[in-house]
């Protein structure tokens, strides 16, 4: 990881996530460290998309404060209108979601938070908007069997096969993945580091 003498050399990544990690590899950075930070995901009640993607992300970044290190955290959230979908954990969930879904515009917001080794955090949200094929019984049928939806947001993954669903996307590709690589990256040159 390339740095300038601004930025210390450590960089945490609070997230579990091995798209997120993956992503940062495409921009050329590899964190120090990857933590998966323990905090509760479940919706307040009447909580909106972006205000539940900004706690999250805010909570992880805090989750893992160290003095000695910045930390990256986001947390990626699919609504529909002014509902949140979950990040799906069983064939049922990710069925529930692409019926929702299909034939529909859906907003994907990542808030990404970059909190500094003296406590400040600087931070971005993003939102993309995808719209979504009307999908048959047997599409849903055989996405669920792939499992490839499972622990994802909304119930799919757009870097898979559910790319055939998409007949629409404006924002970033990269938001729906799971991290804002532009914005992410700005963040990170605002903190002194050298990417490329």
């Amino acid at each position: 990881m390339a740095a300038t003498t601004l930025a210390p050399s450590r960089l945490i990544l609070a997230s579990a996530s091995p798209r997120r990690l993956a992503l940062l590899a495409q921009i050329g950075l590899t964190p120090d460290q990857v933590v998966a930070p323990d905090i509760d995901e479940t919706p307040l009640r009447d909580e909106l998309p972006r205000a539940h993607a900004q706690r999250l992300a805010r909570g992880k970044a805090a989750a893992i404060a160290t003095p000695d290190a910045f930390v990256l955290a986001a947390d990626t959230v699919v609504g529909a209108g002014r509902r949140i979908l979950p990040k799906a954990d069983t064939e049922a969930d990710i069925r529930r979601c692409l019926a929702l879904l299909s034939g529909r515009r859906h907003r994907v917001t990542t808030a990404v938070v970059l909190r500094h080794p003296d406590g400040r955090a600087t931070e971005r949200l993003v939102e993309s908007i995808v719209a979504f094929a009307r999908l048959t019984d047997a599409q849903i049928d055989a996405y669920v069997a792939s499992g490839e939806g499972v622990g994802k947001a909304g119930g799919y993954a757009i870097q898979g096969r559910a790319a055939s669903f998409i007949r629409f996307l404006s924002g970033s590709h990269s938001n729906v993945v799971g991290l804002p690589l532009y914005e992410t990256a700005q963040l990170l040159r605002g903190a002194g580091w050298a990417l490329p």
